[in-house]
């Protein structure tokens, strides 16, 4: 048996793991991009478990699930308008509905085949998964935008002035 044969092969295959591990371990230019904005927004590892793993918050939890006031709904990194609390509705799913973004630029739509049916994922603009857009909504647009709270940031919209013209 050749031993110094064997010490070279080896050798090489250890550099070429090791090679690929190190490949792996790189982050692309857009994971840097969020974790960037991340660090800026400040958000809960639920939040971008959410927003750039795909994940689904626990349905009924949301604090935005119960938001009555007059305002829109921004995405929590990268601070996008995507919904107005005038189309938001109760769809008794658990999670915050609304029957059309603020402007079908706002969005962006992807088929997501992970589970057993097939579905259409919704993303913001700048790539936050912020939930799945399905066709049992209300009218007038029929469709039922099932997004997750933590995904959102909502601002209210400013108070109008009540008082009495003098």
């Amino acid at each position: 048996m050749n031993i110094p044969f064997l010490y070279k092969a080896f050798a090489v295959v250890a550099c070429a793991l090791i090679g690929v591990f190190l490949i792996f371990l790189q982050v692309n230019p857009r994971q840097k991009q969020e974790a960037g904005r991340a660090e800026r927004n400040k958000l809960t590892t639920q939040q971008w478990h959410i927003l750039y793993g795909g994940g689904t918050e626990t349905p009924f939890t949301s604090d935005l699930l119960h938001e009555k006031r007059p305002g829109t709904y921004v995405t929590a990194d990268c601070g996008e308008p995507v919904f107005r609390s005038e189309q938001k509705f109760d769809s008794g799913t658990g999670w915050p509905s609304f029957w059309a973004p603020i402007r079908t630029s706002s969005v962006t739509f992807v088929k997501d085949t992970g589970l057993l049916e097939e579905r259409v994922e919704v993303r913001s603009t700048c790539g936050e998964h912020l939930g799945h857009v399905f066709p049992d909504g209300p009218p007038p647009t029929g469709q039922r935008y099932c997004i997750n709270g933590l995904a959102l940031r909502f601002i209210p919209d400013a108070p109008t002035s009540t008082s009495p013209a003098l």
